[in-house]
């Protein structure tokens, strides 16, 4: 039975035959939170972008950029992110060349479906070395920009995700203290109202907790001290 931490990723599958991708997508789409398709490596890398996958699924041989293209590509930003290679080769170098830019897997079609989400779930130990402790239950993992209450996921939006950002540096560089005119500075601009700011953390701790987002009266907001 695969756990719930496969409910917290965003995975990208690349393939080029739209046949394969929707099989692939009814036999194991459901299982994650998101489960992006892109149809060769040039679209694939630009979603990689665009989207911030949590794990990459690539299929080898496709038109204007390889799965092996697309990966190298990606390496050079992303040193980290999980690569799973499904192909139809066994061929030794195209193996190596996988290994070579750090794929992580290498599943031979035609695949087992269990064995490729039981692989995934095996992850679940280096996803959780990424998180950052904010709090007893509350962790932030930097490298997906994802915030969790109790290992559930909560959906934050790219401002609220700059705001967490913020929280996180400061905490890290000592300054305990997030100040209201660097938030506004760096959300907005400086014309912005305290009263706007006012209403971005309402909403956010609504998602959140008032426990998490603490308030310093007429200074700024910080994160608990733990």
């Amino acid at each position: 039975m695969h756990n719930r931490f496969l409910k917290e990723l965003k995975v990208l599958l690349v393939e080029d035959e739209e046949r394969l991708s929707q099989l692939f997508q009814n036999a194991i789409g459901d299982y994650f939170r998101k489960f992006y398709i892109a149809k060769d490596g040039v679209d694939g890398l630009d979603k990689f972008h665009t989207l911030k996958p949590d794990i990459i699924i690539t299929d080898i041989m496709m038109p204007r950029q390889t799965g092996l293209e697309m990966a190298e590509k990606i390496r050079e930003s992303d040193k980290n992110i999980p690569i799973i290679i499904l192909s139809a080769y066994s061929e030794t170098d195209k193996f190596l060349n996988a290994i070579d830019i750090g794929v992580v897997k290498y599943f031979i079609k035609p695949y087992d479906p269990d064995e490729l989400l039981d692989y995934i779930s095996s992850l679940e130990d280096k996803f959780e070395s990424k998180l950052i402790p904010l709090s007893d239950i509350f962790f932030y993992n930097k490298s997906t920009n994802a915030l969790y209450k109790n290992r559930r996921f909560i959906a934050l939006s790219k401002k609220e995700i700059e705001f967490m950002q913020l929280l996180i540096e400061e905490k890290h560089n000592g300054n305990y203290l997030l100040k209201n005119e660097l938030i506004i500075k760096k959300l907005w601009d400086e014309d912005a109202t305290k009263e706007r700011l006012r209403t971005f953390i309402k909403r956010l701790r609504e998602k959140t907790s008032k426990d998490l987002i603490l308030n310093v009266k007429g200074q700024g907001y910080k994160l608990p001290m733990s």
